[in-house]
Order: structure tokens, then C-alpha cells, then sequence
């Protein structure tokens, strides 16, 4: 039995595996649990990141609006499935050299020692990393960029490593990037980053063609007994254009960029017509975890058809089973 290291959560929402089903992640079967226009200015709500707060869940939330901009609001919920989603986006504080909005899309929420950590995708002369903390969900106090441009997908770690905050990302360009390796990268204070380590690239060949074009990290790593499992994103272009699907893979405790176990095959891919039907079809693109350590449940916040917002389900064992067994 493999382990979760990390908190019980009673309430984590949950269904049961279907009967004679033989993939690693199942899908809820209410799915969307977030449709394009649960707020009133919204063209569609997607890759989105949830966490545990207080007796509920609060969230970030992609929101794209009518005039298709990019921002991303806050939410609630009391048990994961319904949500109650700001109609204004989020406002930070601080410098105004990098609060001052280009676009905002796809963030990640980590809570790390006393605080809510959110990283998004931040318009800074071209797609950079952004980094802000809260304690509420209410208050947003932005620190600096993490990098440069050109860059995609912020992901942070739950804890230090060796002393250090430690992030996922993937180098990108200024357009929809045909590219993209996964980077580690290692920070004593969360302003200044070094030390990129590679961790993974794309996969050319056939042996895992659904990959071949660009990856990304996903939700934040799940701390097990066996390594960090990754949730990621993978990309393949076809006759038809970009199909995203998520893959996982197992990576050192220690010295995160070195992979112990990679699957070959998918996890999940765009099957239902949510997911591939919508404003960018056929794409499934997770961005968040929730898990408890009792059972070693795992739910997984998915933007789906970059249109609206599902959830699946797994366990560790489920997944740590699947990446050995299709590890190349």
C-alpha cells in the first residue's frame, strides 16, 4: 500500500471506482461541476485550482469573460462540487510594476507553512509566472515575477526541499507555444529563482505519441512515501490541431528534477463531449488536488475543452500501479 504524506480530509469529495473500469482516474458523473456561465460577465470557467479552507474549499478560478479576457476570481465551496464564484476578479496589492493587469489565466494554489500561495500565468510583456499570497481569499498581496518571459504552467511544491521553495514550469514563447520541456527551479525567498534543473522533455517518438509536442506541470505534487507524484499535462498535434491529455509521473523526494518513473500511456484523455466540444476542443488540462491521507484518495480539478470545469477521482495506489506498469 502506498502512502500519501500530508493531512486526513474527511469531507474530500468522492465516487466510487465504476465496476470492470481499467483506467487510473474516473470521472465524476455530474460532470461539468462548473459550467462556462455560473457567473453573470463569464464566457466560459476552466483550469482552475481548489484547496481546503477552513470547514469547506475556497479556489481560483479562470474566468474568461464575454469580450474573452483573461482574469481569474476566487471562490467557495462547502463540499468541492458546488461552487459560489466571485463576480469580480481578484485584486492584488503591491508594487504597480507588477499588479498592473495584462492577462491572468491558469493558476495553481499551494499551501505552504501559513499561507495560500496562488501562481498564474501573469501578462508581463509577453506570459511570465506570477506569485501572490493569501491568508482569506479576500486579500491578495502580489510578489514579484518569478521569471522572465517567456514562461508557463508555475508550480509550487507544498514544502521546502533542502532548505528551499521549489517550483515547476515550462519555458514558453509569446504565442501558443508548439513547444515545451518541464524545469525545476529552487528559491530561498520566493523573489529570487536559480538553480534550473531539467526534469522531463516531450516524447517524439511513437512509444508515447500523445505527448510529442509539449508538456506542463499540472496540480501541485502530491508528497507519497515513494517520491512526488506529478500530475501533468500533455499535448500532441494532429491533422485536427492540439489534443491534450494528463499524464503522471514519480519524482525523487529529494532532488525533484530527477524522474523515478514516467508513464508511457495516458491517464485520462477528452472522451466526453464537454470535454471535447467547447471553445478549444479536446482537451482535458488538470490543475488541481485534493487528497486524504487516511484512504489515499485523490480528486482532480480538470479544465475541460477550455470551456468549463470537471472533477475525477483515484487513489495513490491506483496511480503509482499505473505509472509502473506503463513506466518507459
Amino acid at each position: 500500500m502506498s502512502k500519501i504524506i500530508g493531512n486526513s480530509l474527511k469531507n474530500i469529495p468522492w465516487q466510487e471506482k465504476p465496476e470492470n473500469y481499467n483506467m487510473p482516474i474516473w470521472r465524476y458523473t455530474q460532470n461539468p461541476i462548473i459550467n462556462r456561465n455560473d457567473i453573470p460577465s463569464s464566457n466560459s470557467i476552466f483550469n482552475s485550482a481548489v484547496v481546503p479552507f477552513k470547514d469547506g474549499f475556497a479556489g481560483v478560478f479562470r474566468c474568461d469573460s464575454k469580450c474573452v479576457s483573461m482574469d481569474i476570481f476566487a471562490g467557495f465551496s462547502k463540499d468541492g462540487i458546488n461552487w459560489e464564484i466571485n463576480h469580480e476578479p481578484i485584486t492584488f496589492e503591491g508594487d504597480s510594476e507588477v499588479t498592473k493587469r495584462e492577462y491572468r489565466y491558469d493558476p495553481r494554489v499551494c499551501f505552504i507553512e501559513d499561507r495560500y500561495y496562488i501562481t498564474w500565468c501573469n501578462g508581463y510583456h509577453g506570459p511570465t509566472i506570477g506569485v501572490a499570497y493569501t491568508f482569506d481569499f479576500k486579500t491578495f498581496h502580489q510578489l514579484e515575477n518569478a521569471f522572465l518571459p517567456y514562461n508557463r504552467n508555475g508550480v509550487l511544491f507544498p514544502r521546502k526541499i533542502n532548505g528551499n521553495y521549489m517550483m515547476l514550469s515550462r519555458p514558453s514563447d509569446t504565442g501558443h507555444t508548439p513547444f515545451g520541456d518541464i524545469f525545476c527551479s529552487q528559491s530561498p525567498d520566493l523573489e529570487y529563482w536559480g538553480h534550473h534543473r531539467h526534469v522531463m522533455s516531450t516524447e517524439k517518438g511513437d512509444i508515447s505519441a500523445w505527448q510529442s509536442t509539449k508538456i506542463g506541470p499540472g496540480p501541485v505534487p502530491i508528497e507519497t512515501d515513494e517520491g512526488w507524484l506529478l500530475i501533468y499535462h500533455g499535448v500532441i498535434n494532429t491533422c485536427n490541431g492540439f489534443v491534450y491529455r494528463m499524464g503522471a509521473a514519480l519524482l525523487d523526494l529529494n532532488e525533484p528534477w530527477k524522474v523515478i518513473a514516467r508513464s508511457k500511456a495516458y491517464v485520462l484523455g477528452p472522451y466526453e463531449l464537454y470535454e471535447c466540444v467547447g471553445d478549444v476542443p479536446n482537451v482535458v488540462f488538470p490543475c488541481a488536488t485534493l487528497t486524504d491521507a487516511d484512504t489515499g484518495r485523490i480528486a482532480i480539478y480538470y479544465g475541460c475543452a477550455d470551456t468549463v470545469t470537471g472533477l475525477a477521482f483515484t487513489t495513490v495506489d491506483d496511480m503509482l500501479k499505473y505509472i509502473k506498469e506503463n513506466a518507459f
